[in-house]
C-alpha cells in the first residue's frame, strides 16, 4: 500500500465509527463464541479474555481514534548526511511489507493489529483461534466494508476462516508472500512457531512475571500492588505470576499479604519451603511452578536474602517481559532496573501497566520480549523497517 497519512487516518476515523455503528452485530457474534465456550466449560477467565461488552468495544474504537491521531512512522527520516565521496545518505523508516499473525482467543486482537499495520503501510493477514473464529470474522466484516467504502484495497485485511493447524503451518512457511510472522498467545503457540516457521518471527511475550517485594518497601504499598497486578484481570500477559520476598521481612508481609486479598480475591499460592510455613493457606511449589505463566489466580512465591539474590532468580526463571521491585531504597531500586533483563521494569508500580495504549502507542500488536528490533509493547515504529536513499552527482568508487 502506498497511501497518505491523510487516507490513512480518514479510514481509520471512519472505522472506529463502523465498529460502534456495528455494536448489535459484532456482539451478537461474540455471543455465540462465548456461548460454545461456555457449553465446552471454559474457565471463567478463559471467557473473559473471550468477550466483547459494548465498553470493550467502546474501548476498542477509542484505540482506533488514537492510532489516527498518532504520527506517522511512514516516510521519516531516522539520520541524514554526507559522507566524505560527496554521497547525500538518508536513512528513512519504511513499511514491512505483509504481515501475519496467529493469535489466540482475544477478538480485540484483530482490529489492534490492523489498525498498527495499515497506518504504517503493510498488509496484514490475521490467522485467529477456533474459539472466537464468529467474533473475528464480524470484526474483519466491518473492517474490509469500511475500507470498501473509502476506496481502499480490502486485501489490506485477510482472515483466514479455516482454524486448522495445517494452515498455520502452512502460513509459517509462507516466505513467497509474509515478510514478517508475529504469534500472539500461549507459550505453546509460540513455541510452536520459534520451532517451526520459516518466515521471520517477532516473539511475543509469555508473561512470567515477577514482583519483588524489598526488606525496605512499603508493605501496605507492595500488598496493594499485588493485589492489583495478580488479580484485576489474571488472563492477561502482563498480570503477576511470581512473587518473590526478601526473608527480613518474609514474617510480617505475607500475613498482611493474606488479609489484603481475602478482601478482594482469593489467590492460590505455590510457596518454597519458608514461605509455605508462614501462610496460611498455601501448596509446596515444584520447580515447574516458578517458570509458569499461570493466567489464573494462582502465584508462586520464593523467599530471597538480598535485591541481588532476586536479580539472579527473576534472571533465571522469567519470560523477559516485565518485572517490578517495591523498595524505598533508591540504590536497590537503580540496581534492579539495570539489572534484570527483561522489557518493562518497574519501581513501585504494578506490571498491569505494560500495554501499548497505556505507553501512548495507540493500539499493540503485541509485547515483544526479543532484544533485536522491537522490545516491549509494540506500536508503530515496531512495524516499520528503513531504507537508504543515497543521491550522488557521477561519483564512483576507485
Amino acid at each position: 500500500m502506498n497511501l497518505s497519512t491523510q487516507e490513512k487516518n480518514q479510514l481509520l476515523n471512519r472505522l472506529a465509527e463502523e465498529l460502534l455503528a456495528q455494536t448489535s452485530y459484532i456482539l451478537e457474534e461474540n455471543q455465540k463464541d462465548y456461548q460454545q465456550a461456555k457449553k465446552q466449560a471454559s474457565s471463567q477467565i478463559m471467557l473473559d479474555r473471550l468477550l466483547l461488552t459494548e465498553e470493550r468495544l467502546q474501548a476498542i474504537a477509542e484505540g482506533v481514534k488514537q492510532v489516527a491521531d498518532l504520527q506517522d512512522p511512514i516516510g521519516q527520516v531516522i539520520q541524514g548526511y554526507t559522507n566524505k565521496d560527496g554521497l547525500k545518505i538518508v536513512q528513512k523508516r519504511v513499511s514491512l511489507g505483509v504481515v501475519a499473525m496467529i493469535f489466540e482467543s482475544r477478538p480485540n486482537v484483530s482490529v489492534d493489529a490492523f489498525c498498527l499495520t495499515f497506518k504504517t503501510n503493510n498488509a496484514i493477514i490475521l490467522r485467529g483461534g477456533r474459539d472466537a473464529l464468529h467474533s473475528n470474522k464480524a470484526l474483519v466484516t466491518v473492517i474490509r466494508d469500511s475500507l470498501k467504502k473509502s476506496s481502499i484495497s480490502i486485501d489490506a485485511v485477510q482472515l483466514l476462516e479455516d482454524p486448522s493447524h495445517d494452515l498455520a503451518q502452512e502460513l509459517m512457511c509462507a516466505t513467497e508472500y509474509v515478510d514478517v510472522l508475529i504469534p500472539r498467545g500461549g507459550a505453546k503457540l509460540i513455541q510452536t512457531v520459534k520451532e517451526k516457521a520459516k518466515v521471520p518471527v517477532i516473539e511475543t511475550g509469555v508473561g512470567n512475571v515477577h514482583i519483588y517485594v524489598d526488606k525496605d518497601a512499603d508493605l501496605d504499598m507492595a500488598a496493594a500492588i499485588i493485589m492489583n497486578a495478580k488479580t484485576q484481570r489474571p488472563s492477561v500477559c502482563n498480570a503477576a505470576e511470581s512473587l518473590l520476598i526478601h526473608e527480613e521481612i518474609v514474617d510480617s508481609f505475607i500475613p498482611l499479604l493474606e488479609k489484603t486479598l481475602a478482601n478482594q480475591q482469593k489467590v492460590m499460592f505455590r510457596a518454597d519451603k519458608k514461605a509455605h510455613q508462614i501462610f496460611q493457606e498455601s501448596e509446596l511449589a515444584t520447580e515447574e511452578d516458578f517458570s509458569r505463566e499461570y493466567l489464573d489466580y494462582m502465584m508462586s512465591v520464593a523467599v530471597v536474602d538480598s535485591v541481588d539474590e532476586a536479580i539472579k532468580w527473576i534472571n533465571h526463571y522469567s519470560s523477559h517481559h516485565s518485572e517490578a521491585i517495591i523498595t524505598n531504597n533508591l540504590q536497590a531500586a537503580e540496581k534492579f532496573q539495570d539489572l534484570v533483563d527483561s522489557a518493562a521494569v518497574y519501581v513501585n508500580a504494578s506490571t498491569r501497566f505494560t500495554d501499548g495504549y497505556i505507553f501512548g502507542l495507540g493500539a499493540e500488536i503485541g509485547i515483544s520480549t526479543q532484544k533485536i528490533h522491537a522490545r516491549g509493547p509494540m506500536g508503530l515504529q515496531a512495524l516499520t523497517s528503513s531504507k537508504y536513499y543515497i543521491n550522488g552527482t557521477g561519483q564512483i568508487r576507485k
